[in-house]
């Protein structure tokens, strides 16, 4: 008697040890696009769940994006149904460009997570499986260079986070596509992806072509890794900034929604005092997605580039400035653009 083919046990060894924490019982759904990562995922799901005592189903989001989309999320709700996994539900979503913040790439991927996070709370989901591979986290990597990212974004995609849990993202996309012609899969064949107004698209496409035929085949396999290893340095300095924060952060906060000590915030490094800033600009209402470095260098220069400057204005309406000692971040009403003024030092 022979076993799978060893791509195939592969897929399912990942999944199986992804899903091994979970108590019997538990319901776990996997974002199935039809696209052929998704459905190998979908199978090999469908194979481990009951195996191991639990419960798996699927959820395919449509985002509208072309004629047909309907048919085609209704195609893979249909195969998934086929594999075994129930409940399997559509979810419509409206990921039309303008309709979000950021570009298209961006209002498709916030409108996606946000209907799987509500469709696994609504149906009690232990956790959501994506289909994410190696090569998707090489690229995330490649994009986050290109924008001159720090440590945090370079980590590319963490395996879990929240709801969600990546199981193949040590896996190469080819091996597990592979396994869905070795099951009689029939997989969608997304036509975004061939997209060159998509910047990804062009990453995929394009650029980590040319890098693994000019570098070698373990292009992405080095990025991958890199992935790992700098996710593992930001979480260190993560916790580092998160004690730092709370170590600086003074009682008298009076109309800010932040003080801190300009004293304690001196004596920390540069990685650990820019996270501190960042997270203080965050706490104080600054959307995250909207702080970029040069907001985050404006606090620094409050903090180590002191000459009487004034305020630093921030995403959110949100404004800095320092006296006394302290470096209070307030967040204005709507029509203010800067913080009240305070004495100088």
């Amino acid at each position: 008697m022979t076993g799978p083919d060893p791509k195939v046990a592969a897929v399912r060894t990942a999944v199986r040890a992804e899903v091994a924490d979970l108590a019997a019982g538990s319901l776990l759904l996997v974002a199935c696009s039809g696209g052929a990562d998704s459905l190998a995922l979908a199978a090999a799901t469908a194979f481990v769940a009951p195996r191991a005592g639990l419960r798996a189903g699927a959820v395919v989001v449509d985002h509208g994006w072309f004629a047909g989309s309907a048919d085609v999320a209704a195609h893979a709700a249909q195969q998934c149904r086929a594999l075994g996994l129930g409940p399997v539900e559509v979810v419509a979503v409206d990921a039309r460009p303008g309709t979000g913040s950021g570009g298209p790439e961006a209002v498709a991927r916030d409108a996606r997570y946000r209907a799987l996070e509500e469709t696994a709370e609504r149906l009690g989901a232990a956790t959501v499986l994506l289909g994410h591979t190696l090569e998707d986290q090489a690229e995330t990597v490649l994009l986050a260079l290109a924008r001159g990212s720090g440590a945090r974004s370079l980590a590319g995609m963490p395996r879990r986070r929240g709801v969600f849990r990546r199981p193949l993202l040590d896996l190469p996309r080819a091996d597990v596509q592979a396994t869905c012609g070795l099951g009689g899969l029939e997989p969608w064949h997304d036509p975004s992806n061939s997209d060159d107004d998509l910047l990804r698209s062009r990453v995929r496409s394009r650029l980590l072509p040319v890098l693994t035929g000019t570098l070698g085949p373990g292009s992405a396999e080095a990025l991958a890794r890199t992935a790992r290893l700098l996710r593992a340095d930001a979480d260190l300095l993560d916790e580092l900034a998160e004690t730092a924060l709370t170590e600086a952060t003074t009682s008298e906060t009076g109309a800010a929604e932040v003080c801190l000590d300009v004293e304690v915030l001196e004596t920390l490094r540069d990685a650990v005092r820019w996270r501190v800033l960042r997270l203080a600009a965050v706490r104080a209402g600054a959307p995250a997605g909207s702080l970029a470095f040069r907001h985050v260098l404006a606090l620094d220069a409050l903090v180590v580039d002191w000459r009487g400057q004034g305020p630093a204005n921030l995403p959110g309406r949100v404004g800095a400035i320092r006296a006394c000692g302290r470096l209070s971040l307030v967040r204005q009403p709507t029509g203010r653009h800067q913080p009240a003024s305070h004495p100088r030092e």
